[in-house]
């Protein structure tokens, strides 16, 4: 029973992280980037083990949030110089990181406990066992403090600078005229995206971790009419995921991130339905 809670709160705290900076990646049209440094953050794990020789979290979160931030660099860099689509720049460095990653993973798998599987799927499951002890007690799992702690950064910096990111995702020209520096902005997010996927990444794996940065907040864009009901209304489909995808596990026996990742499909999905139907039966007036 508390194993099932601390399973919960983790996968809850994973969810409505990665749902809130999802918003902000829908609203700019970068989902793909968010796909992409989900995927490249493996790469800045797996050197953070190999420089330090440790599985430090401070080191995981540095070597993560650089290849985070090299991405979304190199993918720009691409675009802007190379002059490709936006879209096959950001193609050919996350694929690039990623497949390094796996390398390495695969080089050092004697030595890292985390193998391709655990990279894809995560096992949340497990999430209770690894836990902190401190002052001599046992406080919980080290994936739940780690999730609540990037949770708790980035509910700050969403207060403190709310209207600067709602300028920059709606009107970055506008943001511009009156001296804002986008790029700073834009890396800003870049970073709470990396910190983010590196919190979720070894609890649920990378697949849940796209699903949720993309998913609820494209089920929230259909319904939100401000980006304060976005925000909410996209934690709150991140929240179902996750208490229904857990039970669905549960009777399925089945992995629960892959669970949580289908029903955030599923709701979306209905989520269409039900505003196509709406859309059908609304009368259309002809005067």
């Amino acid at each position: 029973m508390i194993a099932d809670i601390w399973i919960l709160a983790t996968a809850s705290l994973v969810a409505i992280s990665c749902s809130m900076v999802g918003v902000f990646l829908i609203l700019r049209r970068m989902s793909l980037l968010g796909d992409a440094i989900s995927h490249s953050v493996l790469l800045g794990i797996v050197l953070a083990y190999l420089i330090t020789d440790s599985r430090s979290i401070i080191a995981m979160f540095i070597g993560a949030t650089i290849i985070g931030l090299v991405t979304a660099w190199l993918s720009n860099s691409l675009h802007k110089l190379g002059k490709l689509q936006t879209d096959a720049s950001i193609g050919i460095v996350f694929t690039w990181f990623f497949a390094m990653g796996v390398i390495l993973v695969t080089l050092y798998a004697g030595k890292v406990d985390i193998d391709q599987e655990c990279v894809l799927y995560g096992e949340i499951a497990f999430a209770p066992f690894d836990t902190i002890i401190f002052g001599g007690n046992d406080i919980g799992p080290r994936a739940f403090w780690v999730i609540l702690g990037v949770f708790l950064l980035n509910i700050t910096i969403f207060i403190l600078a709310f209207n600067r990111f709602k300028l920059v995702a709606f009107n970055s020209g506008m943001a511009i005229s009156l001296g804002v520096s986008v790029t700073f902005w834009h890396y800003l997010l870049m970073t709470m995206v990396s910190l983010t996927t590196v919190a979720s990444f070894d609890a649920v794996g990378a697949i849940l971790v796209v699903a949720l940065l993309i998913i609820p907040a494209s089920t929230a864009y259909l319904l939100a009419k401000s980006l304060k009901s976005m925000l909410i209304i996209a934690a709150i489909y991140a929240e179902l995921s996750v208490l229904i995808g857990y039970a669905l596990a549960v009777v399925l026996d089945s992995n629960i991130a892959a669970s949580i990742g289908v029903v955030s499909g599923v709701l979306l999905m209905i989520t269409v339905a039900v505003l196509q139907w709406q859309k059908k039966r609304t009368p259309v007036s002809v005067f």
